[in-house]
């Protein structure tokens, strides 16, 4: 889809006037970049420091250009008054001038400005039509702030924005815009749900949770996993979807390169018995099958830990959907509770090891039989035979691998560790719910591959 112009700006970097812009910018980029050059000889020249100072001036240039083009079109007046949106009369109070952040450097803009005397606010038609009106950054500034911010800190991003692109926006103003840009990219997630990509034999989806660490109003009077039984997390769940027609050399199926899709968020799995609909997050993984067609593959494959939201979301929406236990799951559990019965030992390791054989090899009955022969001495013990019992029927690997099914790709765990945690559980961040969401959303879609759709959208729909 290609990029038009904005209502009647369009005329502005129209026809000859654009022909005419062009080569007055052209030509004094060219006399910038000869006084740059001067007499030197080429083998003398700085040429990382050329190059910048070249580019910076080629920016300033365009940016002037600009904004002597948007200052000298008044059309934005449209009168002595304007609806507001609380429903008075915004009256006209001249032209006000601000400063936006733009790809180009600084912008300062002249607009015309309506005051409501009922709410006492104001508003500029052309920030609203240019989509400039919550922050001091132009769009394209917004999506390079949306960019960096989901990959790394506020503080960081901030520091990227300026090393790469020469633009100037805090920490704080990243904070603010990534955020917002973050809700709406929730808010557009939940409203499309249009298919992405082929469907393949066999679709695998799978779901896992980790906590976030909070800010201690959003723990309070929750129960928790510290001492004292109240918590500093508050667990964000994530449903992954995948293909795996790919073989390694052992002929194992393994995730095919760029199939994997992630949504996520903080919020609840559960509803009441009575309530006729669905919890929040089995929504969205509805939404995220929906996407990728799931249910449309001929084999459908549900994977994750023993924890019960999961299996009773996958039996809820997906009931033809084989459930596979994640292999590496079990085999955590199994070394966990090696460590419990004989500590940090390497009696304690090659009990596990042997544990492990057994499960690989479908010997369930051994593995339980062994976690009982240690119940007297071990509540950890029990606690496993329980786990290996109640999940039997997703344990069964040989069967599960003859079919040619993923058992343990790594893509859980791998999941919960890229689409969260290596962004929200650095040293020092605590997050509100609504903050670390709109980041979880703004990551999601970035490692989705949707967030170009995002934009499409957006510049599409009419202004506010």
């Amino acid at each position: 889809m290609g990029r038009r112009p904005i209502g009647r700006f369009g005329s502005l970097l129209g026809g000859c006037q654009k022909r005419g812009l062009q080569a007055n910018l052209q030509n004094e980029i060219v006399q910038e970049i000869e006084t740059l050059l001067g007499r030197q000889a080429v083998q003398e020249l700085d040429f990382e420091a050329l190059e910048t100072a070249a580019r910076r001036q080629a920016l300033r240039l365009a940016a002037r250009a600009l904004e002597q083009r948007l200052n000298a079109d008044t059309t934005d007046h449209a009168g002595p008054a304007l609806p507001c949106s609380c429903g008075g009369v915004a009256q006209y109070h001249g032209r006000h001038g601000k400063t936006f952040e733009s790809v180009l450097g600084p912008l300062h803009l002249e607009r015309a400005y309506y005051h409501c005397a009922k709410c006492e606010s104001g508003f500029c038609p052309r920030d609203r039509a240019l989509r400039m009106e919550l922050f001091s950054v132009t769009p394209g500034v917004l999506r390079m702030t949306g960019s960096t911010a989901a990959l790394v800190s506020f503080a960081e991003s901030s520091a990227l924005l300026h090393e790469l692109a020469g633009v100037e926006v805090s920490a704080k103003q990243v904070e603010r815009a990534a955020e917002a840009l973050g809700t709406e990219i929730a808010d557009d997630e939940r409203c499309h749900v249009e298919r992405m990509g082929e469907v393949a034999p066999t679709m695998n989806l799978g779901m896992d949770g980790t906590g976030v660490p909070m800010r201690a109003v959003e723990v309070a009077g929750r129960a928790g996993k510290q001492l004292d039984g109240s918590a500093k997390t508050r667990e964000a769940k994530v449903v992954t979807l995948w293909t795996s027609e790919s073989r390694d050399e052992e002929n194992k199926p393994v995730r095919d390169p760029g199939s994997i899709t992630y949504s996520a968020a903080i919020e609840s799995a559960a509803t009441s018995d009575t309530s006729p609909d669905r919890s929040d997050f089995a929504e969205r993984v509805l939404r995220e099958a929906t996407r990728r067609g799931f249910t449309e593959a001929s084999r459908c494959v549900v994977l994750g830990d023993g924890s019960s939201w999961i299996w009773n979301t996958a039996r809820e929406l997906f009931p033809q959907a084989t459930q596979i236990l994640d292999r590496f799951h079990a085999k955590e559990a199994l070394h966990r509770t090696g460590q419990s019965i004989f500590g940090a030992t390497s009696t304690g390791q090659a009990w596990a090891a042997e544990r492990c054989s057994e499960l690989d090899a479908g010997k369930l009955h051994a593995v339980v039989h062994a976690l009982r022969a240690q119940a007297a001495s071990s509540p950890e013990a029990i606690k496993c035979a329980l786990y290996v019992f109640r999940n039997r029927a997703r344990m069964r690997y040989p069967t599960f691998q003859a079919q040619g099914f993923c058992t343990s790709t790594g893509v859980l765990e791998a999941g919960c560790k890229v689409a969260i945690g290596t962004r929200l559980k650095r040293a020092g961040m605590h997050w509100s719910v609504q903050g670390a969401n709109a980041i979880i959303a703004l990551r999601c879609s970035k490692l989705s591959g949707r967030y170009e759709d995002f934009w499409e959208r957006r510049r599409d729909r009419p202004a506010a």
